[in-house]
């Protein structure tokens, strides 16, 4: 945990947001000697490939082929019930 003034964040934003980002850690904020604020890194980001890796080989095929008739069927109803509104 590092610990810095009010002063010191507010002149050197930037590098602390970069020192979150990279490095992690929690940073507490320090004015008149209390500590006012804690900062922590966000979670980290995950691309929807990344999210779905989970998912690969935890269904069988039959449950698989399922869900994707599932999602066709889906897709059918919503363009057979999708109107122009310009039209």
């Amino acid at each position: 945990m590092k610990t810095l003034s009010a002063t010191e964040v507010s002149r050197n934003f930037s590098r602390v947001l970069d020192s979150l980002e990279h490095g992690g850690g929690e940073i507490v904020i320090i004015r008149n000697n209390h500590p006012v604020a804690r900062l922590i890194p966000g979670a980290p980001r995950m691309t929807a490939l990344e999210a779905f890796a989970d998912l690969y080989r935890t269904i069988d095929d039959a449950e698989g082929g399922a869900w994707l008739a599932d999602i066709e069927k889906g897709e059918r109803l919503l363009a057979a019930e999708t109107r122009d509104p310009w039209a």
